[in-house]
């Protein structure tokens, strides 16, 4: 059988010699030839668990798969296991290659997959990865897509619309609302919300969903509509100049009445300009936790010279949870994992898909600066 897998490369070994005394072998990845046809299982190695890593390694997405495949290599080495093997398996970006690739996964009996990356890929090889009870990692956050054997690891709407809304309803707000572009994030925050919303028993929340040609005034005035009740909370679901625009209008609107919360998202978290627009001053956001991603940037940028994307982060977390699926007895899912110290702060992954994270609440500073308010809320406790 092609042996496509490996444990650490010799730089990453060069590196971290300097500071454990582990002796390691290693040998360079090679993105295997994918094929299709159907999965056929082989038996699994009782000296090496395997786990896939399907991963855009050519075309346009190339240099962030191999960002991504250098992220999984450290949850490697932190594993320090000869056991466990790492498949890089070429999902070139796309859907139909992401079905091949687990079908190439199956075949090389990998424990566990990580990735792929998109929802489109995700969508397209979950099936096969079900039908041979293997469990996915994805990286997407496209939480629809989670289930039965399929867990989605990026920061999704609901876990950020929670942490939010929890930190409102803690200062007695109940009657939140959301005013976001009309694309696909807008509309998934607009189910997380009401999603919150029923599982707190609080009021139906007012939802305005705009046309990204549409100014500010329209959209605030609609939201004023949308309820009997004076808005406690109000969401702004965009980012940039559109959130400043958003801000300076709920501001104006409300100069009759008790000023809104105001609430944003993770992707604020890389949006100085914010604080330009001093209605946002002091408007609450979620986020991953900086302090707990300090360190992997820091040993990322030591053992490959480079800058990690932010997604490398759940790149190894993922592959920490696989690693950990791989040594474990054989059956056991990811679920079965305990709570890790990820990237982005404490991650547990539940039955069916489920996935807890915890996120720190942040609040927009005068100056441009993001303003810690609370750290992350262990998974499972709180909001």
């Amino acid at each position: 059988m092609p042996r496509f897998a490996f444990r650490l490369p010799p730089r990453l070994c060069a590196f971290f010699s300097l500071i454990l005394l582990v002796a390691l072998s290693a040998c360079a990845p090679q993105a295997p030839h994918v094929s299709a046809g159907p999965p056929r299982a082989v038996p699994v190695d009782t000296q090496r668990n395997r786990v896939a890593l399907l991963l855009p390694l050519s075309g346009p997405q190339a240099p962030l798969g191999q960002a991504l495949q250098q992220a999984a290599e450290l949850a490697l080495f932190e594993t320090n296991d000869p056991r466990v093997e790492f498949l890089p398996i070429d999902t070139a970006g796309n859907a139909t290659n992401a079905g091949d690739a687990a079908r190439r996964a199956v075949s090389l009996g990998a424990v566990s997959m990580v990735g792929p990356l998109t929802s489109a890929e995700t969508a397209a090889m979950t099936y096969i990865a079900n039908a041979a009870r293997v469990p996915v990692l994805a990286l997407t956050n496209d939480g629809s897509l989670a289930g039965p054997g399929v867990w989605t690891l990026g920061i999704t709407p609901v876990q950020q619309m929670r942490r939010v809304m929890g930190a409102a309803m803690s200062t007695g707000a109940r009657q939140f609302g959301l005013v976001a572009p009309d694309d696909a994030f807008g509309r998934a925050m607009a189910a997380a919300m009401r999603a919150t919303a029923a599982d707190f028993n609080l009021p139906s929340p007012a939802i305005v969903l705009y046309n990204q040609q549409a100014g500010a005034a329209g959209p605030v005035a609609e939201l004023a509509r949308r309820t009997n009740q004076a808005m406690e909370a109000v969401v702004i679901g965009a980012t940039g100049f559109r959130a400043r625009e958003l801000a300076a209008a709920l501001k104006a609107a409300a100069l009759e009445n008790p000023r809104p919360i105001l609430l944003g998202h993770a992707l604020w978290a890389a949006d100085a300009g914010l604080a330009n627009e001093p209605a946002l001053h002091g408007a609450l956001y979620p986020a991953p936790d900086e302090r707990a991603r300090r360190d992997f940037d820091v040993q990322y940028q030591q053992a490959f010279g480079q800058t990690a994307p932010r997604v490398a982060g759940i790149a190894r977390d993922a592959a920490l949870i696989a690693a950990g699926v791989a040594r474990s007895p054989a059956g056991t899912t990811p679920d079965a994992m305990p709570l890790i110290s990820g990237v982005d702060g404490p991650l547990k992954l539940g039955p069916a898909g489920a996935v807890e994270r915890g996120l720190a609440l942040y609040r927009v500073g005068a100056n441009g600066e993001a303003i810690l308010v609370e750290g992350p809320t262990p998974p499972g406790i709180g909001f």
